[in-house]
């Protein structure tokens, strides 16, 4: 009974860092991009291709 009681223990402090990591990750800004790359790289082709058409 000790062992599923330090692997209970063990599983909620991993999964509390995890929580931590992640709010620190979130207020400094990692998961506020609004555009995904493959967005961001169709909008840069259509100003490369307006310029060539000038």
């Amino acid at each position: 009974m000790g062992i599923v009681i330090l692997m209970v223990m063990a599983s909620v402090s991993l999964a509390a860092v995890f929580l931590v990591l992640f709010l620190i990750g979130a207020k400094k800004g990692q998961f506020d991009e609004d555009e995904s790359p493959a967005v961001r790289m169709l909008k840069d082709d259509k100003k490369v291709k307006d310029k060539i058409d000038s």
